[in-house]
């Protein structure tokens, strides 16, 4: 499975503890990143991330088009919903290809562990044929 893990900068160390309580998991699946957040995994935790550009200059859109190829499985949007930022446009495009590419979607570290467990157990295998499905 490919995990995406987007953080704005106010959630960062959140994101960075998570990724470090899950660090055994995330190792067994390939993790894509936007640069800063996927430096900050590869350099704390030493998890090995395929990282694109910056979020500001445009790896979210790199991420997205990603999950509008059907090449993401599982995001992990650590957002802060408190401070409109620049980019909150692109943030939503994200949701929304994640809604039309039925990609399983945590904007918030509660959902993100639900969705991790969940994929220790199976319960997101249904990926793998919705992958061969897809055409």
């Amino acid at each position: 499975m490919t995990i995406a893990i987007i953080a704005h900068d106010s959630k960062k160390e959140l994101m960075l503890q998570f990724c470090t309580a899950y660090s055994g998991l995330l190792a067994k699946h390939e993790v894509i990143a936007t640069g800063t957040t996927g430096r900050l995994i590869t350099q704390n935790i030493g998890l090995p991330v395929h990282s694109y550009l910056s979020g500001r200059l445009g790896g979210g859109e790199q991420i997205a088009a990603r999950i509008a190829c059907d090449e993401v499985d599982l995001m992990l949007f650590f957002r802060d919903p408190l401070h409109a930022k620049a980019s909150e446009p692109n943030d939503m495009n994200i949701l929304r290809l994640c809604d039309m590419h039925s990609v399983a979607v945590a904007t918030n570290i509660a959902t993100a562990e639900v969705l991790l467990r969940g994929l220790d157990q199976g319960d997101l295998d249904y990926r793998s044929v919705y992958h061969t499905s897809v055409v």
